[in-house]
């Protein structure tokens, strides 16, 4: 859209071709209104929109735009921690620019990226990573919204539960069949019940229905894992026609490896089915180097759970976390 403006008013979208079995990457505004959404089969979004055009993705474009904005948030900050190409924590809190306003920080930099990169950005100002994630998509397409400290008590009771980091569509329905539809419906739990329900994660739901959330920005961010996955054309009809796939697959992911220079760290191997229902299953084992024969092992093993024609296959390692230079703390 920045690069052809005739595609502004259209209904867009980004991913594959209908006929080769494509997923919608990402859509525009326009195309939002007829349902479109991200992780639809292309075939779907064209039957809720004829007319919506598909684009192929260009990542080296986007990948170029992620180095720019980039750039424009370490003026303000060092603590930036990427969270994708197009979306990152910055911690101002001893910022100098506009005497350490971050609500003024955040609209400069929106303006930086409109004017140095042609785009459009919201952003979310807030005392904590959990609250400025959820003021961030407020206003978007190109918005900014700001939650000052006085403001949290108020604006995270009125917050539907199912926006609370690590509430997915299960826990959201668990918690709806308990009684607990917003924020303030759990403030009368306590965290023992929440952790007799929810195990570990009823400890961080205590916290965030507070408005609690004490996780710093972390600007080094390690990888966890490196994959490579391929959705064919015409399903795979059987265990056969899978392991042909595998010589591939684990070409590109010996790329991947190599790129990222990951051979020392790898501590699992994982493969991922998707089946032609679009079930989906994944099998892993403890592994400190490639194996191609042990990729060939796991397919067949999740590949016998279903017993299904294959749409998708993927391959996969496991990182273990690099050894820290400094000395841990004691407690």
């Amino acid at each position: 859209m920045r690069d052809d403006p005739r595609l502004r008013e259209l209904p867009l979208a980004i991913g594959g071709q209908a006929d080769q079995r494509g997923v919608i990457a990402t859509c525009n505004y326009v195309a939002r209104k007829f349902g479109v959404r991200s992780a639809m089969p292309t075939s779907q979004a064209l039957k809720l929109c004829p007319d919506l055009v598909v684009m192929r993705p260009n990542m080296e474009k986007y990948r170029i735009a992620s180095r720019q904005i980039a750039a424009i948030y370490r003026d303000y900050t060092e603590l930036v921690e990427p969270l994708s190409l197009d979306e990152a924590y910055l911690d101002v809190t001893h910022a100098k620019q506009h005497q350490g306003s971050a609500t003024r920080i955040a609209q400069e930099i929106r303006a930086r990226i409109a004017a140095e990169v042609g785009i459009t950005a919201s952003a979310g100002v807030a005392p904590n990573k959990f609250l400025a994630k959820i003021a961030s998509d407020i206003n978007k397409p190109d918005g900014l919204y700001v939650i000052l400290p006085e403001q949290v008590s108020e604006f995270v009771a009125n917050l539907p539960v199912a926006k609370l980091f690590g509430v997915g569509k299960v826990t959201a329905q668990k918690l709806h069949q308990l009684g607990v539809n917003q924020c303030s419906d759990l403030l009368t739990w306590s965290l023992a019940d929440l952790v007799a329900h929810f195990g570990k994660l009823g400890s961080s739901l205590y916290s965030l229905c507070r408005g609690v959330d004490t996780r710093t920005v972390e600007p080094s961010s390690e990888r966890k894992s490196v994959s490579v996955e391929e959705t064919y054309s015409r399903d795979l009809p059987d265990l056969a026609a899978c392991i042909a796939e595998v010589p591939e697959l684990y070409a590109a992911l010996q790329k991947q490896v190599d790129r990222t220079k990951a051979h020392e760290h790898i501590n699992k191997l994982n493969i991922k089915i998707r089946f032609k229902d679009f079930k989906q299953t994944t099998v892993e084992c403890r592994a400190q180097e490639l194996s191609e024969a042990k990729f060939v092992e796991l397919l067949t093993t999740g590949f016998e759970r279903r017993k299904l024609p294959v749409r998708l296959l993927g391959l996969g390692i496991g990182l273990a976390a690099k050894p820290r230079d400094d000395q841990l703390p004691l407690f």
